[in-house]
């Protein structure tokens, strides 16, 4: 289990369709609506928005496990897939966590426009874990779901609520790295992103802040597609929290970045950001995600919660 990170602020490129034919919606837990004040969309509008589908590589699949069966890993690759494992391991063991947040758009004015969002995920070791965050405002989008299923060796399963057409739809995995409603995150950040579905390669150790960072590169695996060729981490050699992602494209441009900022370490022992800002490099636009309100073990299940049956609930 990882926590998910917000990506690429990760741009669709692609012709709209209305979404009755039956194309992916285009949408952050990455999340959102154009950040022009001026301009908000409505839920109806937000209905309509589809995107294109995406080149990736299609890469053999691998067992489950995070190794591939017959690979001989290099000390690199080898010490950069345990500085994740070892993160993993140490932001898992949760159960469960609700948490509030308030999600701020920015254009390259500086213009904002605000939105506040719930979101609930329970840990599914055996299976991936489960997530869903849910629009509580502007009202024109409130009830607006997304619900993502975790897996351990394929692609994660999305679906999309919106509550103008009282429809559930699935998100087709090429079209994952679209914007979540206009935000810098796109549904791939907003993935469960297991520790087995990526590679490693581990660059460096470097001054970092107050600390030092172990620097890792890892890159898309097995059954992935994805919008992005590879992505930089940057650890913390104390805690292994992630304070800095960089993103690049499948071009190998570097497009986006992600701080992560204001940790706090729980009685769980579990270590939480309360800000991450994603910013776009190509745009000048950007996303924060400030975080508020954790609650841990407060009994979510599966079917009760975190199925595209409770979708229908979503309130």
């Amino acid at each position: 289990m990882n926590t998910p990170l917000f990506k690429n602020r990760f741009g669709c490129v692609g012709v709209r369709r209305p979404v009755a034919e039956g194309l992916c919606v285009r949408v952050l837990l990455a999340l959102l609506l154009a950040a022009v004040p001026a301009s908000v969309l409505s839920a109806a509008e937000v209905a309509t928005e589809v995107a294109a589908d995406m080149p990736a590589a299609s890469l053999a699949a691998t067992p489950s496990g995070d190794t591939p069966v017959g690979v001989q890993l290099d000390e690199d690759t080898n010490r950069g897939l345990n500085v994740f494992r070892e993160a993993d391991r140490r932001q898992s063991g949760f159960g469960d966590m609700l948490v509030q947040l308030t999600m701020v758009l920015r254009n390259r004015r500086g213009n904002e426009v605000e939105r506040e969002l719930d979101l609930k995920q329970l840990e599914v070791p055996e299976g991936g874990d489960k997530l869903m965050v849910v629009f509580q405002t502007p009202k024109a989008i409130r009830g607006t779901a997304l619900l993502s299923h975790g897996q351990l060796t394929r692609e994660d399963d999305q679906w999309l609520y919106l509550p103008a057409l009282k429809r559930v739809k699935k998100i087709a995995s090429r079209n994952r790295s679209g914007p979540f409603l206009g935000s810098e995150f796109s549904y791939e950040d907003l993935s469960t992103q297991e520790v087995a579905k990526y590679s490693y390669k581990y660059l460096r150790e470097e001054a970092c802040g107050e600390g030092r960072c172990y620097v890792v590169e890892r890159k898309p695996g097995p059954v992935l597609y994805s919008g992005y060729l590879r992505q930089v981490f940057w650890l913390d050699s104390e805690h292994y929290r992630t304070v800095k992602v960089d993103y690049y494209n499948r071009g190998d441009r570097l497009t986006k970045t992600l701080l992560a900022s204001e940790f706090e370490q729980f009685s769980n022992g579990i270590w939480k950001p309360r800000l991450m800002q994603m910013s776009n490099k190509v745009t000048g636009k950007s996303t924060d995600l400030i975080w508020r309100d954790f609650e841990f073990g407060v009994g979510l299940t599966a079917d009760r919660d975190l199925s595209t049956t409770s979708l229908l609930r979503v309130r």
